[in-house]
């Protein structure tokens, strides 16, 4: 049985359409199916149906994933285990929110550059939650404090949320007229959305997106009233304050970090500057009320 072919069948189920898992894996789809193939001959099961709307995985594949997921977790770990030294050369990767990444943490880690330089900072903007476990991250900063009890993780401060509007559209709109601009249904369960729908009432909105950045932009751009974080904003010439009798929600900031890669000096580093940066910034971050 080959390694190779254990790793696709996990790849394929945690993706769910080989074109994705092709593209997690950096091979071709055909190379997928081909994968699983073999890998069927070599259990003498049938792990997935191949039906007109996609691959189902069988009562035997399901049977099978589990022990497969373990098995990738492992190496994963194995791999992760024996590329850690006491070096502080080396990757560092970051998982945070885009946002977040782009505006707050890429220019105060910048200015710290000569305390980091031996190592290369990979900061990766993305909303949705890096596996540590599978490597997919070293460190992950994150609102909301994640529930995986195999992670260690830090409380960094909060972050603080304000109404937000250019101040040519609020000097052209009475309230009663106001637009509004806000997440889009995969983020509407996000404690600061179910906030601005609450405020917004009966009031339509302009434009929905699935980035912090978007709502920033287009809210300089007047097409309306936006709840941007507080760190945003302060570069963003402007955009004027709005008051409100409630104030928005502030979300918790995690430090997230696998208990085996802490161990790594870079690592250790690398968390000590974010944590550094976010305490320098905690009034930036969330404004007393």
């Amino acid at each position: 049985m080959n390694w190779d072919d254990i790793r696709v069948f996990v790849a394929l189920v945690r993706a769910g359409s080989l074109s994705l898992a092709g593209r997690a894996l950096n091979v071709e789809h055909s190379t997928v199916v081909r994968r699983i193939d073999a890998l069927e001959k070599a259990l003498g099961l049938r792990l997935f149906d191949r039906l007109p709307r996609g691959w189902q995985l069988t009562a035997e594949g399901e049977q099978l994933f589990s022990r497969a997921e373990q098995m990738d977790d492992c190496a994963h770990a194995l791999l992760r285990d024996a590329s850690e030294g006491a070096a502080l050369s080396g990757t560092v990767r970051i998982s945070a929110l885009p946002a977040f990444s782009t505006a707050f943490l890429a220019p105060r880690l910048a200015a710290l550059q000569e305390r980091w330089s031996p190592i290369t900072l990979e900061l990766v903007g993305e909303i949705r939650m890096a596996s540590l476990t599978r490597r997919e991250a070293d460190l992950a900063l994150r609102v909301g404090r994640p529930q995986d009890p195999s992670l260690v993780v830090r409380p960094l401060g909060a972050l603080g949320y304000g109404l937000f509007a250019h101040k040519d559209y609020l000097a052209r709109h009475a309230p009663q007229d106001w637009r509004f601009i806000g997440f889009d249904d995969s983020l509407r369960d996000a404690p600061e959305q179910q906030w601005l729908d609450r405020y917004r009432a009966q009031r339509p909105y302009s434009l929905k997106g699935n980035s912090t950045l978007t709502l920033q932009e287009a809210a300089l751009g007047g097409l309306g009233i936006a709840l941007l974080p507080h760190y945003l904003v302060a570069a963003s010439a402007g955009l004027a304050p709005i008051a409100t009798d409630t104030p928005p929600p502030r979300r918790d900031l995690w430090l997230v970090i696998h208990p085996e890669v802490r161990r790594s000096a870079r690592v250790q580093l690398i968390a000590q500057l974010v944590t550094e940066v976010v305490n320098a910034s905690s009034s930036l971050l969330c404004p007393p009320s």
